[in-house]
């Protein structure tokens, strides 16, 4: 009581050096456990006060470290969208390897735990900024993503998306792809 650990809520470092008030320079994804922390006591219990250091003054004011946390949290929740987005229009294939037969991906209408109406196409997506690809599902038809109403497309979904490419070996509407070690 009386001391302000955040910092452990998302590190889980509850030593003595890890029980303190200091969250800058925590991850987007750390930032949000700390969020969620304060969702649930906010929801849970009830306020009775504000302890003076970091984020309030004597006057129980927020300092400019809390608005530095609140804008790093922001952010966060601003960077989650933006993945879930993502996921929703290139979902996680499935995959699996073995010694054996080497490396399979395929794709479903449940893959990457996004339910859909649509199957799609394996293919490596390479993210700017991100080193490597990783495996995700591609719409074959309709208009590209963001641009339902289009009537001016190729009905290739977003099969044309410059940062997609596909994998050597397979046929480029196969719904799963083998590749042999």
């Amino acid at each position: 009581a009386g001391r302000d650990a955040s910092r452990a809520f998302a590190t889980g470092d509850f030593t003595r050096a890890g029980l303190v008030d200091d969250v800058s320079g925590l991850s987007p994804g750390e930032m949000l456990t700390i969020q969620s922390w304060l969702s649930f006591y906010s929801d849970n219990y009830d306020p009775v006060g504000k302890l003076v250091g970091r984020f309030y003054d004597e006057n129980g004011a927020p300092t400019e470290a809390l608005r530095q946390a609140e804008a790093a949290i922001e952010e966060a929740l601003k960077f989650q969208a933006e993945s879930e987005q993502r996921k929703q229009q290139f979902p996680p294939c499935n995959s699996e390897w073995s010694s054996a037969k080497g490396s399979r991906f395929w794709c479903s209408r449940q893959s990457g735990g996004v339910n859909r109406d649509w199957t799609g196409v394996p293919r490596k997506l390479y993210r700017p900024g991100s080193r490597g690809s990783h495996c995700v599902c591609v719409r074959t038809t309709g208009p590209p993503w963001g641009q339902p109403d289009s009537t001016e497309h190729s009905d290739r979904g977003d099969l044309d998306n410059p940062h997609l490419e596909e994998y050597d070996g397979c046929h480029s509407l196969a719904e799963q792809c083998v590749l042999k070690v």
